[in-house]
This record gives structure tokens, C-alpha cells and sequence, in this order.
């Protein structure tokens, strides 16, 4: 395998990294109906996070959702 194919390593710092690829494997998500802890799930999921899924918070989860509604009202 090579670095082209390995996906970026996310950690809970980089939002915008984890929104974005978010997006590409969540793409028809209805953010109103995503709940927290599905969001928790989806991000301990994608391709790549490395990091220690005890770091996250209400705080930490309720930016990245609030970067992502961002994100896709920029896109619209």
C-alpha cells in the first residue's frame, strides 16, 4: 500500500480535517437529526482517526457539528 492510498491520520484537533471527510462518508447526512453520540460513532469510524475516543466532549462534538452545518451551507 502506498501513502497515497493510506488515509490521513485525524485527530480530535483537526475539525475541519474530521468534517470534511465527514462529509464524504456521511454525504447525505440530515445534521438536524444527528444526535451526538451517533456523531461520537461516525468519527471513531472514519478511515483514519487515530486518536483516544476518551478525549471527546459535549463541547468538542457540538463544534465539529457546528463546523460541519458550516460547511455545508457554504457548499449549497
Amino acid at each position: 500500500m502506498n501513502d497515497e492510498e493510506q488515509p490521513k491520520a485525524l485527530y480530535w484537533e483537526a475539525s475541519y480535517e474530521i468534517v470534511l471527510s465527514l462529509m464524504e462518508h456521511h454525504p447525505d447526512a440530515d445534521l438536524d437529526a444527528v444526535g451526538l453520540n451517533e456523531l461520537f460513532n461516525w468519527i471513531i469510524a472514519l478511515p483514519g482517526f487515530a486518536d483516544d475516543p476518551l478525549l471527546a466532549n459535549d463541547e468538542l462534538l457540538t463544534e465539529i457539528l457546528r463546523e460541519w452545518y458550516e460547511e455545508m451551507s457554504e457548499a449549497s
